[in-house]
């Protein structure tokens, strides 16, 4: 029986381990990530832009715990990327930088984040996206996400003056 406070496992997804996700086909168009999983010390930079057919991205919760740098830039067929809790903590060591780059996906309508992820990020870059709708970042009071980054909304019309 499993504790209730840990992530369960989800079997329908496609990546268990950092081993499946390198061995991923690079056209495959849902990505779904288990939780709890590629929590690897050396595994620090995602960068998704290899997966040029992607249309979701799916992780589950405390994944990708170590990842410091997260790439989705460039993927035109992107929908949907949602990421649960605790997921791309990043490093806490002083003087490191952690980014997230969402840039450049032209059908991007929906980006949603779990509390605790990308909570050592400094900074975010979300642009370009023209099809946005739905921005969820946690739980309003409780989501400590981007702790130390500013946030800064701009729209077109306001970079156009």
């Amino acid at each position: 029986m499993s504790h209730p406070n840990l992530p369960h496992s989800n079997p329908n997804a496609t990546i268990h381990s950092i081993d499946d996700f390198t061995r991923m086909d690079k056209s495959v168009k849902v990505l779904i990530v288990d939780s709890n999983v590629c929590n690897n010390e050396d595994y620090t930079v995602l960068d998704l832009s290899v997966f040029s057919n992607l249309k979701l991205l799916g992780v589950g919760d405390y994944s990708f715990s170590y990842v410091g740098e997260l790439l989705l830039v460039g993927l035109n067929k992107l929908e949907r990327v949602v990421i649960g809790n605790g997921c791309f903590r990043g490093s806490s060591a002083e003087g490191v930088v952690n980014r997230f780059y969402l840039k450049d996906c032209e059908r991007v309508r929906e980006l949603k984040m779990g509390r605790l992820s990308f909570s050592y990020y400094s900074a975010c870059e979300i642009e370009n996206l023209p099809s946005l709708e739905v921005i969820e970042m946690g739980i309003m009071n409780e989501s400590y996400n981007f702790l130390r980054a500013a946030l800064e909304l701009k729209s077109d019309s306001q970079r156009m003056k």
